[in-house]
């Protein structure tokens, strides 16, 4: 079966904060679950194609709005690393700004199915 994607008429959530890994909270106490995450290039075709020993690369996550099962949100030291940011601001010009000041473009904020969908993109040569 395949999914329908439509745009979503609720404006994105003002801010996301990390509960757990993979779990954001926005303003509203809604759970956004994050289904996808994508690097690119990957570091296997970084590696092959680069001479720099720097590997940023960009970054695309889907998040989906869903129920969670409640559990108390883990403290910053808890938290396992990750390259997602702890939170994110939304911020003019449709994007996000993480605590590092770095800026996610929101590419898409959508319906999928039954869940309301926000995809988010870093480019890191758009955030220097």
């Amino acid at each position: 079966m395949a999914s329908q994607a439509s745009l979503h008429p609720r404006a994105p959530p003002a801010r996301l904060w990390i509960q757990r890994p993979g779990i954001y909270e926005d303003e509203s106490g809604r759970n956004w679950v994050t289904v996808v995450v994508r690097f690119s290039p990957s570091q296997r075709e970084w590696a092959r194609a680069s001479q720099s020993s720097t590997y940023e690369p960009s970054i695309t996550v889907h998040l989906w709005q869903m129920a969670v099962h409640r559990q108390d949100p883990l403290s910053p030291s808890q938290m396992p690393f990750s390259r997602l940011p702890a939170v994110w601001q939304l911020y003019p010009g449709n994007k996000y700004r993480a605590p590092d000041s770095s800026f996610w473009e929101i590419v898409n904020h959508g319906q999928i199915d039954s869940f309301e969908q926000l995809v988010l993109t870093y480019e890191p040569e758009r955030n220097h």
